[in-house]
């Protein structure tokens, strides 16, 4: 599983021209699943990422967290995290989750966060979306659950 969490001040994604989610201060999370991920691994992911601190404090060091600064977040589901390059100049998906696979592992991270208490917006599984985003910073954290659990 991969996190591509970006600090934002505002953030939005549409579909079909309409606004599906937006937030303000926050994290916007690119979120890829591949076949191997489970809920075990999604709980350690959203506890990790929830735990960041990578907000200012007073004295300009980053050391608040989402909760901290009452933060919001934006949730993507991403498969191309997982595109391979190696060969050529296409890149292979084949180690993307299988599409309904990666959607129940979506809508289980999006529930978990809601349960939290977040204010969380989404954007739609497999739909094309427009992201609109305003990077804090700019900063921007990747987390892969290889390195992490």
């Amino acid at each position: 599983m991969k996190f591509v969490i970006q600090r934002v001040t505002n953030a939005k994604v549409t579909i079909e021209g309409k606004v599906n989610g937006q937030i303000g201060k926050g994290f916007m999370v690119l979120i890829g699943v591949s076949n191997d991920d489970t809920k075990e691994i999604a709980d350690k992911m959203v506890r990790k990422m929830l735990g960041m601190r990578i907000f200012e404090d007073e004295n300009g060091k980053t050391n608040l967290s989402l909760e901290d600064v009452n933060g919001e977040l934006l949730l993507i589901s991403q498969f191309t995290l997982y595109a391979d390059c190696k060969k050529g100049n296409r890149p292979s998906f084949i180690n993307a989750g299988a599409p309904d696979m990666a959607n129940q592992m979506y809508e289980y991270i999006v529930s978990e966060c809601r349960n939290t208490g977040w204010k969380v917006e989404t954007g739609i599984f497999g739909a094309d979306m427009k992201v609109e985003l305003l990077n804090d910073g700019p900063f921007t954290i990747v987390l892969d659950s290889k390195e992490i659990i």
